[in-house]
């Protein structure tokens, strides 16, 4: 599999960025922390191994402005895919422009090595703009980084909504509606550029999040006792269209200190939760304060999660911690959660940003 990721502008641009047809006669890679607009001339160098070639080149602006401007997202070159990578907050992301078809223009099985950090672009998932259904703008669907669909994810609709008004040179305050596995959606882009997130309501039934441990408030799991692997942890059951198990530290620090590389595949994968886990590890500061940190099921360890971000707030709810409007501290940021209690809606408001646009040989 060969890689290609083109120019790419700085971040703090609003500019739409775009490539001429020539320039994608070779293989180049550019992040946007690394473009230096003052290179003159064009700069190669080729690195390969057995699986994985990438080739960078630097161009200047001045000599892409020579040729015609040919928007890179309207390339459609059979046999390659053209891309994007977002991250919000850290939690990174390959978006693919698929609404020509209703059917992913990748199989799980390259997601898997696309999101390969040593032999692929390197992601926690591959996201596809698809043609709305039921009457909503637009489909989103996602891929994990180990092939397996999810239902949908927060940080990623962020990033979703962000390509969206790329692709439809979309500037200001927008809102549209997204249809996914966990139903409807609607990010709204703020003048500030954040992205706030209209997540629906919680689902607390304790069938319906799934787990199979027992209700304890009502038909809801609201601080039970979990064992995992001979330890007793107290757990909230919560879904945000996709299963969340939230437990919070006893001590300070308790949270920094946890090995998740060995806790969270346990949890993950607990006989209590049929579907599978996401797992959030929850230190409360104050009472509109949370710090976190996040094993995502199909995903692993992350530096954001942001359906976890709204089950932790709803979770310190329920169990009595905070109030209903919090900043969520991530590894990769904060985020702004709400549960509303005239509408019994959670809102998430937070950033999404581009890394680079680029090219790969399927």
């Amino acid at each position: 599999m060969a890689i290609a990721a083109t120019i790419s502008l700085p971040l703090t641009s609003p500019a739409r960025h775009s490539l001429t047809r020539r320039s994608l006669t070779s293989l180049r890679f550019f992040s946007s922390s690394s473009f230096q607009p003052s290179f003159l001339g064009l700069k190669t160098v080729a690195l390969r191994n057995p699986n994985f070639s990438v080739s960078a080149t630097s161009m200047s602006i001045e000599a892409l402005e020579k040729e015609s401007q040919i928007s890179f997202l309207d390339r459609k070159e059979s046999g390659f895919l053209h891309f994007v990578k977002y991250h919000g907050l850290g939690n990174d992301f390959i978006l693919v422009d698929n609404r020509d078809s209703t059917e992913p223009k990748v199989t799980p099985e390259q997601a898997v090595k696309l999101c390969d950090r040593n032999f692929g672009i390197g992601a926690d998932g591959v996201i596809f703009a698809m043609p709305g259904i039921n009457g909503t703008d637009y489909t989103m669907r996602i891929f994990n980084s180990d092939g397996s669909e999810p239902e949908m994810c927060g940080n990623g609709v962020r990033c979703f909504a962000r390509f969206i008004a790329e692709l439809e040179n979309l500037h200001g305050k927008q809102s549209f509606t997204v249809h996914t596995g966990a139903g409807l959606i609607v990010p709204e882009i703020q003048d500030d550029g954040k992205v706030k997130v209209d997540m629906g309501e919680p689902i607390l039934k304790a069938l319906d999040v799934p787990t199979k441990l027992p209700p304890s408030k009502g038909q809801s799991v609201v601080k039970s006792e979990l064992n995992v692997d001979g330890i007793s942890w107290n757990v909230t059951c919560v879904s945000m269209g996709n299963p969340h198990c939230v437990t919070f530290g006893k001590k300070e620090g308790q949270v920094d200190e946890l090995n998740l590389a060995d806790i969270g595949p346990k949890f993950e994968h607990h006989a209590m939760f049929p579907a599978r886990t996401n797992t959030e590890f929850v230190q409360v500061i104050s009472r509109s304060h949370l710090k976190m940190r996040v094993w995502e099921r199909g995903a692993g360890a992350t530096l954001a999660c942001g359906t976890g971000a709204c089950a932790v707030v709803v979770a310190a709810v329920l169990e009595g911690h905070a109030g209903r409007s919090c900043t969520v501290d991530l590894p990769g940021g904060p985020l702004d959660i709400e549960w509303r209690e005239e509408d019994n809606h959670v809102y998430m408001t937070g950033p999404a940003e581009i890394v680079f646009y680029g090219s790969v040989s399927l």
